[in-house]
């Protein structure tokens, strides 16, 4: 844990302006203040964003789209106050906009009318939801000019022509989650940049439109699952068209702002990635024709593609290679590494490479997951022994599981761990088909595939179905709660930041997700009966199975009381269990200290519940009813 801790950092959003590069980086050392990197034609990174200053956005709590750059000048949004500032490269940030309760996303400059556009979230009005609109703010005065669009719950992926006279946008209301469907609109610009002549010219309340982008020729290009794959279209003279029918998914759900899956290298050329059977690819597709031609590398896990006239940026990472910010030089074909998340160099011995699993389930469907069998060049398994197997369910749940070296995966690999990450029915990457599996079933289909999963394994031979673990965070948290409450195939669990009380989570939690259950469980109070089916809080009496809570107490997502309450659930049912909580973490651990702690802790609790000794020291802690 501490290889894992040492030096690693977290990378995100590129952005391109002329000749420079930008990304975010996040520092766990630093309490997770995540920065700006600049990236110069010569080949210099600089960091201009200095402490306590933290880039990142709490528009829907997952943020996103909290910086731009233009013409070298950089605004971004900080995390403390929520205000946006303006950093121009040798001078310390000033604030642009005033103190307030609003919070500022997906940041676009027009410089031809002084303004910045941007979504805003106004929380000013106390005990009541947040209002959200799309602003035009002053550059000289850091004040709202004016409101461009109102009315709606939600607003994204502001999109201005290169022109500057036309701008699209993405709305949405509850109980819509952008995914399961949204309205892409179009307006002009008038002098004063106001929005005239709106029209709707794509997506409704299920079809989900994704990353609404101009050509350099000034032609709408966006992303839609009309098909069941989020596919390439392009909107031209009143029609929309297709530019490839593929059965793949072109990009991921929008949990966060400014997420970007393709770009465009010449006004005819589009760069995107594209991912079939839990693995990104790159392609480049020729607008004409629709041909789609795959470009090569060993990246197998890719997001935030950022693309101009002679070059690709995109993050991204293989089972063998970290995450880090790569450039494809289009003319010279070649690859170049700008940034990696970690310069930890691991011993190729060490390392388990993933292998696509799919696997029947119920219903007579298949789902799918990443394996990751045990490895470690020091040592093998006892002859006539499996190995046991942890199985991880994804958070979102609408999300899917990465193929990037994870050190916390190999972390249980080199340890003598099989890892089965799952896809369950509900992840993305399959289609909107797959996708929808979820819906009213959250707590049944998830657990089911997460079992099926682990029952294939085991008859493959693959593992020790005697010590079956499954552990998550977030909606995987939830997974596995309803694991160790309803399922009788787990031995032990692990829960990060899950959900126990969906009724609780429908008062209790932000906006943007306030009406998710709406969908993934049903409309509440109608459907009440079935939120308490699907809580495993009130129905403790059915808990069978150990397991250990990780929480953050200053989490907005998910309320500190639903680990704790499960918590003392299993305590009650006298099973081995154990909580441990962090101040100052939120909704996933950000701090190193936290990360290696938890993840120690973790391997400490499965040691005590199966019975051996671990090599590693490890601070005690108590475990109740050991």
């Amino acid at each position: 844990t501490d290889l894992i801790t040492s030096a690693g950092i977290g990378l995100g959003t590129i952005e391109l302006d002329g000749e420079n590069s930008y990304w975010l980086e996040t520092r766990p050392k630093e309490n997770g203040r995540m920065v700006i990197a600049r990236y110069t034609p010569d080949g210099n990174i600089t960091y201009d964003v200095p402490m306590p200053f933290n880039v990142r956005s709490r528009v829907h709590e997952y943020g996103g789209g909290a910086y731009t750059a233009h013409n070298g000048v950089v605004y971004f949004v900080n995390f403390m106050d929520q205000r946006i500032y303006r950093l121009t490269p040798g001078s310390e940030p000033e604030a642009l906009t005033p103190e307030s309760k609003l919070r500022y996303a997906d940041l676009h400059v027009d410089s031809r009318r002084g303004l910045l556009y941007c979504v805003v979230e106004d929380h000013s009005q106390e005990g009541q939801e947040a209002e959200n609109y799309l602003a035009a703010i002053d550059l000289h005065t850091g004040e709202i000019a004016f409101r461009l669009e109102e009315g709606n719950n939600f607003y994204a992926s502001i999109a201005i022509s290169p022109d500057q006279d036309k701008m699209a946008w993405l709305t949405w209301n509850h109980p819509n989650m952008p995914w399961d469907g949204c309205e892409l609109w179009l307006a002009d610009l008038n002098q004063q940049g106001r929005t005239v002549h709106r029209r709707q010219i794509a997506g409704g309340l299920e079809e989900s439109i994704v990353q609404p982008q101009w050509s350099p020729a000034g032609e709408l290009f966006f992303l839609s699952d009309r098909s069941n794959w989020w596919n390439l279209y392009q909107w031209k003279n009143g029609e929309i068209r297709q530019i490839l029918d593929m059965e793949a998914d072109f990009c991921y759900p929008p949990w966060s702002f400014r997420m970007s899956y393709y770009g465009f290298t010449s006004a005819n050329t589009v760069h995107s990635l594209y991912t079939q059977d839990g693995l990104w690819y790159v392609g480049m597709v020729d607008v004409e024709s629709g041909k789609l031609t795959q470009v090569q590398t060993s990246l197998t896990d890719m997001h935030s593609l950022r693309a101009d006239g002679h070059k690709v940026m995109l993050l991204g990472g293989s089972p063998s290679e970290f995450s880090g910010i790569h450039c494809y030089h289009i003319l010279e074909d070649r690859w170049e590494t700008l940034k990696t998340s970690s310069n930890t160099e691991v011993d190729p011995g060490y390392i388990s490479l993933v292998q696509p699993v799919e696997f029947p389930t119920a219903n007579d469907l298949s789902a799918h997951g990443l394996l990751y069998l045990p490895k470690n060049k020091e040592y093998e398994g006892l002859d006539g022994e499996k190995p046991p197997l942890i199985v991880i369910s994804h958070g979102g749940p609408t999300a899917a599981t990465s193929s990037s070296l994870s050190l916390n995966i190999q972390f249980w690999t080199s340890r003598g761990y099989a890892v089965f990450d799952v896809n369950y029915g509900g992840s993305s990457g399959y289609g909107r088909e797959y996708r929808t599996r979820l819906n009213g079933q959250w707590g049944v289909v998830d657990l089911q595939d997460c079992e099926n999963g682990a029952l294939y394994l085991v008859e493959q031979g693959l593992a020790d179905g005697e010590r079956l673990i499954i552990r998550g965070g977030s909606a995987g948290g939830y997974t596995t709660m309803c694991a160790i409450t309803f399922g009788k195939t787990f031995k032990a669990g692990g829960s990060y930041f899950g959900l126990a009380d969906l009724e609780i989570f429908v008062h209790e939690t932000h906006k943007y997700e306030s009406r998710y259950m709406d969908s993934l469980i049903g409309p509440f109070p109608e459907a009440k009966d079935v939120y308490i089916a699907r809580s495993p809080v009130h129905h403790a009496h059915k808990i069978s199975t150990p397991a250990i809570f990780f929480q953050g107490l200053d989490d907005k997502v998910v309320p500190p009381n639903q680990s704790e309450m499960m918590f003392e659930a299993v305590r009650a049912r006298e099973l081995p269990t154990a909580y441990l909580a962090f101040e100052g973490e939120g909704h996933g651990f950000r701090k190193a200290e936290n990360q290696k702690r938890s993840l120690d802790a973790e391997q400490y609790f499965y040691s005590k519940v199966f019975g051996f000794e671990i090599a590693d020291e490890v601070e005690p802690f108590e475990i109740e009813n050991l």
